[in-house]
């Protein structure tokens, strides 16, 4: 019974010791396996606050690009602003501009109007004072040209060969045309209208062309002394008038009169006789301004 007793009571105790111990280590399980789990609890947590940081740098990065395209499209928008307002400036300027402009075409359109009537006057002019030349010399012999209103005399018919004096059968020629022509030019109606009265002598191509020249503006010379002469049928008051605007100029061979073929077509042969000759011809004070407003009406 002792023995038994004895034995119930070591076992008793081992039993308590062995259960202690297994207490112990499931404790210490438990404790290793909870400071596990935290480890992965914070190991977690850690990740997830790298991950945050790394977000949030990323959007504060995102968010200072974003802030600095704000303040570039600020300035943008107050360059943008100031261009418009330069450019609603400048286009007040532009109109007052245009308004001009349109008033300086209105005035420029009149004055071209103006002007055009003023150039078909003078156009008419010159071809009044050739249809009364015409019709001073309807019964004459003598030829006007009918573009320039001249008259041509030949040199055979007024002087000897080689010859600048006039002979007596050319001064009754020259008392039947010169005054008739004149009077025409000199009348009030186209007095006003007259640059220039010009007698221009041309020879043939004979000869040297000094020595030519020589002898056509004798001859051109001539002619003017015998219009200038009050004996030869031109008033004083004529001759005063006369004198301011005569020119007299000698162009030797260098404006020949070729011959003209069976159908008219001129040919390159000179006519000797023709060319030999005394032209007389007027130009009109506003002969450059014709061929200027000529120009201009063409353009237009």
């Amino acid at each position: 019974m002792k023995n038994r007793r004895r034995n119930r009571e070591a076992f008793a105790e081992h039993s308590y010791w062995q259960s202690y111990s297994d207490m112990m280590a499931a404790l210490l399980l438990i404790f290793i396996l909870m400071i596990a789990i935290t480890l992965a609890i914070y190991r977690q947590k850690t990740d997830d606050l790298d991950k945050t940081r790394r977000e949030l740098s990323t959007a504060q990065s995102e968010l200072d690009a974003t802030i600095a395209d704000l303040e570039k499209s600020n300035e943008d928008l107050a360059s943008s602003l100031a261009q418009l307002q330069q450019a609603y400036d400048q286009a007040a300027l532009t109109q007052e501009e245009l308004n001009n402009a349109y008033l300086e075409i209105e005035n420029a359109r009149q004055e071209l109007t103006t002007t055009k009537q003023e150039l078909q006057d003078i156009v008419g002019i010159r071809t009044d004072i050739i249809g009364a030349l015409q019709s001073a010399f309807s019964n004459s012999t003598m030829k006007v040209d009918a573009q320039t209103g001249s008259i041509t005399f030949s040199s055979d018919v007024l002087f000897r060969y080689n010859s600048s004096l006039l002979t007596a059968d050319s001064r009754d020629t020259l008392q039947n045309v010169i005054p008739t022509y004149l009077d025409v030019l000199l009348q009030d109606q186209f007095r006003d209208y007259i640059a220039e009265i010009i007698i221009e002598g041309h020879t043939d191509t004979d000869g040297g062309y000094q020595s030519n020249m020589e002898l056509s503006y004798e001859r051109a010379k001539a002619v003017a002394d015998f219009c200038l002469d009050k004996r030869n049928g031109l008033s004083e008051t004529e001759i005063e008038q006369l004198q301011k605007i005569l020119t007299v100029n000698g162009k030797s061979w260098s404006n020949p009169i070729y011959q003209k073929d069976a159908f008219g077509n001129s040919t390159d042969e000179v006519d000797m006789p023709a060319s030999r000759r005394v032209e007389i011809k007027f130009r009109l004070k506003e002969d450059e301004m014709i061929e200027k407003m000529a120009g201009i009406l063409e353009q237009e």
